[in-house]
């Protein structure tokens, strides 16, 4: 087993960082959140010689799932995740796509839908999965704790907190996934969110002003 690392590829008008984790010495990984743009998806697999085993998906919105089932076809392979919560989400993609002006969005079937307490991997990477409610019902969080990485969706940010005015949110829901689930995990963990660019969780605790 090699090296954990990551590259973030910015899809959808929304700039969501959709992410492939990979090993750096057999090049194998998954591709988090292929919200759109799946050609420029396949183009980063392809010009790194990344194999993708699967998919995961954080949470139900657009920017996150909504060229999912395009990129399953093209690679033949699964979609893992979120948590069942957000089925609702996930079946209504195509309305969203709608009502944003996004063409090519299609509903999302993921072949498994996750649960707190299980775990996902490739190769020798194992990551935990939390179920983090707040921003979407159903969101949930990919944690390395041989890494010391998660990648939270739009839980957390730098400096900020996912938004919870969308169908489904709930801001005290949100602060707790964070606080009582995020945080305590140690301030030396390194994140990559959904949008813009990541950091520790140790800086979110002590400066964040929707933590403070």
């Amino acid at each position: 087993m090699g090296q954990l690392n990551a590259g973030i590829v910015p899809v959808t008008p929304f700039q969501q960082n959709c992410t492939i984790l990979f090993d750096m010495d057999d090049k194998r990984g998954v591709v988090v959140d292929p919200g759109g743009d799946i050609d420029k998806v396949l183009a980063v697999l392809r010009d790194n010689a990344i194999t993708a085993e699967a998919i995961w998906i954080t949470h139900g919105h657009i920017d996150h799932a909504g060229g999912a089932m395009e990129l399953k076809e093209a690679l033949g392979i699964e979609i893992i995740g979120p948590h069942e919560a957000d089925k609702m989400l996930l079946d209504n993609l195509e309305n969203q796509g709608r009502r944003y002006g996004i063409d090519g969005v299609r509903n999302c079937v993921p072949d498994r839908f996750l649960a707190e307490g299980e775990t996902v991997s490739f190769g020798g990477h194992v990551f935990e999965v939390l179920h983090c409610p707040g921003h979407a019902p159903g969101h949930v969080v990919y944690y390395n704790r041989a890494a010391k990485f998660a990648h939270v969706g739009d839980v957390l940010f730098r400096g900020s907190v996912g938004r919870t005015d969308l169908p489904g949110g709930d801001h005290a829901a949100l602060i707790a996934s964070i606080k009582d689930k995020l945080l305590p995990l140690g301030d030396d963990i390194g994140f990559i969110c959904g949008h813009g660019p990541g950091g520790r969780f140790g800086e979110e605790r002590r400066t964040n002003p929707f933590l403070t």
